[in-house]
């Protein structure tokens, strides 16, 4: 059950929230364990539907998280205690369902739990990478400038993902309504119009308007067969993708796909090298680092490789000698990790790679963006003159007969 609650803490400060319990007797322990002199205590009626349709507008996404942990970091340095801190955060997020967990994190703290462990509780929102950061500036009281670095990682993140998204909304757009535009013509315009050239006789039709004819007549007659074998070709896709082995397919097809897949790949090497530099700098043992790294990079090629590293690195190994076997790992990445390892600054070694393959991976997302205009202009002229050659020329043929 979910009890609202209005109450005063020991400071003097008036508190409200919700707290989930048994019953009304239990909330009460609850509230009066945490030293809470209850004001009003009232059990929260739920509307299913309407619960659910709350929860999913107010989900919290990277960018609250950014916002969350840039104010904390910024509180964290100013010597405010990191429960005030967080009961202050919570009063002033606009999204309930945000500012119910870090609530229920800020009264996990106050009950004597450490931010990294009650942040730990929400895995989808906090990964290991930014809950390992944050138990690292705990321990080395370095937690301002670890809050710090993973406002601005998540921020690069969030900024790269978007550079992304930009580029291809337009293509998907644009063959998005190619293909709507065809399959209205296919179905109303075009068995009209070439129904006259039938029924007038007109001989020596052009290779392009047989086809034309043949693919209108097949899609007519088959239309709700073909709906039908899409959508189940589309479910038992998207069902296989989600197999270990379906996504590895199509991991492996990102980075291997032409133009695009290069600036892919150039982000997950960006991923890993940031991701392990930053982890070794903060302290993390190589091989926790190495597999909190195999988890964030978001490709099952790349975690297979860096857990094959970590084997190789606790047997006695190096990281490089995984790296060399695998054509997904260039040779300039593998080199510098060999050589940041024989001198003992691979996190100096890994900072810079990152720098660079990010910076490349800007350098052709822009030449990509200038370069699929044209080609779709390209694509959409050559379709149009198909288009127009098999109706026009049957036309003139049909009006020299006439």
């Amino acid at each position: 059950m979910e009890f609202g609650y209005k109450a005063k803490d020991q400071l003097g400060e008036i508190l409200e929230g919700t707290i989930e319990a048994p019953d009304e007797t239990a909330a009460v322990g609850i509230l009066h364990s945490k030293g809470y002199v209850i004001l009003s205590l009232i059990l929260l009626k739920k509307d299913v539907f309407r619960s659910d349709i709350t929860e999913i507008l107010s989900r919290p996404n990277v960018k609250d998280v950014v916002v969350f942990t840039r104010q904390l970091s910024t509180l964290v340095d100013a010597d405010m205690p990191i429960s005030e801190g967080l009961r202050t955060l919570a009063r002033q997020v606009e999204k309930p369902a945000f500012r119910k967990i870090i609530a229920e994190v800020s009264e996990a703290v106050e009950a004597g739990s450490s931010l990294s462990i009650a942040l730990s509780k929400y895995p989808k929102l906090f990964s290991s990478f930014y809950i390992k950061l944050v138990q690292s500036g705990e321990i080395s009281g370095k937690l301002h400038e670890s809050l710090l670095y993973l406002a601005e990682y998540l921020e690069r993140s969030r900024s790269i993902n978007s550079k992304i998204r930009g580029a291809l909304a337009y293509p998907i757009f644009v063959l998005f309504a190619l293909v709507v535009v065809t399959l209205i013509m296919v179905v109303y315009v075009l068995p009209q119009l070439l129904a006259i050239f039938e029924e007038a006789g007109v001989e020596g039709l052009p290779l392009t308007t047989k086809i034309l004819i043949w693919v209108t007549n097949f899609i007519n007659t088959y239309l709700y067969f073909l709906i039908l074998g899409m959508l189940v070709l589309a479910y038992s896709g998207w069902v296989w993708i989600r197999t270990p082995k379906g996504r590895a397919w199509l991991d492996n097809a990102k980075i291997k796909f032409p133009s695009l897949g290069v600036v892919i790949r150039n982000l997950y090497l960006a991923r890993i090298a940031e991701s392990l530099s930053t982890l070794i700098k903060a302290g993390i043992p190589i091989l926790d680092g190495i597999r909190i790294t195999s988890e964030l990079v978001g490709n099952e090629n790349y975690k297979k490789i860096m857990l094959d590293a970590e084997d190789n690195v606790r047997g006695g190994g190096t990281i490089s000698d995984i790296l060399i076997k695998h054509e997904e790992m260039p040779p300039l990445f593998t080199s510098m990790v060999a050589i940041g390892e024989k001198t003992g600054k691979l996190d100096f070694m890994l900072e810079h790679l990152s720098k660079f393959y990010k910076s490349e991976s800007d350098t052709t997302i822009d030449s990509i963006s200038q370069l699929i205009e044209p080609i779709l202009v390209l694509v959409l002229g050559f379709g149009v003159a198909i288009l127009v050659s098999s109706i026009l020329l049957p036309i003139y043929n049909l009006v020299g007969i006439a």
